[in-house]
This record gives C-alpha cells, sequence and structure tokens, in this order.
C-alpha cells in the first residue's frame, strides 16, 4: 500500500503521515501545490530527520499524479467523509493508494471521479493519520500488505 496525500495544508499533518510511512515502510506522495514549500532541505530543517525512511514522491500536479498511477496499474482509494462505503467493509488490495485531501478544502470533482472507490471515514483528511496506521493494519490481516519492520518503527520512536 502506499498513501498520497492530495495539496496537503498543513505541514504538521504532512509530517506526521511521513512519520507513518517511514515507521510502516509504506512509499508516499504528495501531489502539489501544497500549501506550504515543500523540499527535503526544508523538511529536514523542520527535523525530520526519519525522511531517509520514507520513499517521497512528488507529483507537480494532479494530472501528473493521475498519468504516473494509471501507468503504473494502482487503485485509488479516496478516504472522504462524502461516501456510502465504510472503509472497514473495503477489500483492500497490496497495490492501492490511500489517497487523503486537502485538509481546508478536499478534493477536486477530477479527482473523485478519478478514484476507484470512495471510502467514508468520519474524519477530515487532517485527523486521518491514526485511520492511515488502522488501514495498514486492516489490510495485512486481510493479506494485503507485508507486515511492517517492527524494529525500524521502534527506533523511529525512540528517536522522536
Amino acid at each position: 500500500m502506499q498513501i498520497a496525500l492530495f495539496q496537503p495544508d498543513i505541514p504538521q499533518n504532512t509530517g506526521t503521515i511521513l512519520r507513518l510511512c517511514a515507521c510502516l515502510g509504506l512509499d508516499a506522495h504528495i501531489i502539489e501545490p501544497a500549501g506550504f514549500p515543500i523540499s527535503d532541505r526544508l523538511f529536514r530543517r523542520a527535523g525530520m530527520d526519519y525522511l531517509d525512511h520514507v520513499r517521497l514522491t512528488r507529483h507537480v500536479s494532479w494530472a501528473a499524479f493521475e498519468d504516473w498511477r494509471t501507468g503504473q496499474g494502482h487503485r485509488l482509494l479516496l478516504f472522504t467523509t462524502k461516501a456510502a462505503t465504510d472503509y472497514r467493509d473495503f477489500h483492500y488490495q497490496s497495490s492501492d493508494i490511500l489517497l487523503f485531501g486537502r485538509e481546508s478544502a478536499g478534493v477536486t470533482d477530477a479527482v473523485v471521479e478519478a478514484a476507484d472507490a470512495r471510502l467514508v471515514i468520519p474524519i477530515k483528511a487532517g485527523a486521518a493519520v491514526a485511520q492511515c496506521g488502522h488501514e495498514r493494519g486492516h489490510g495485512r490481516r486481510r493479506g494485503a500488505a507485508a507486515d511492517p519492520e517492527p524494529e525500524k518503527c521502534d527506533r523511529l520512536r525512540r528517536e522522536a
């Protein structure tokens, strides 16, 4: 599984999700433009020393991300407060991309239309970090993803 953030607004939320990705061994994607400057230098300056443990890909636009995603054949699962399917009732695949929208505005209609599934979560994306961890565990129980590396998670927690 991978996590994608659509035009994130809040750097602290982005940092938390990147830390989660590092801990669980998930690839992360940021779909720009973001509401704050994005660069390895600025992330490291903000104390995100765990960046070496996460594969982060920046996409300059929704179109660029969508071209990449469809070329790779990944399903896109949009987590939203406006859907009918409960995220706990969905069958995940290891190649899925879990997409969370902009904290202040969600996603555009084009993103909603492109999603292979829209899964309801009872919270907005800014609070979705806990859900990401839950999804990783939920998918693992269904056999969709490899176990996280517990030693890496423990080390990252100690360094925090």
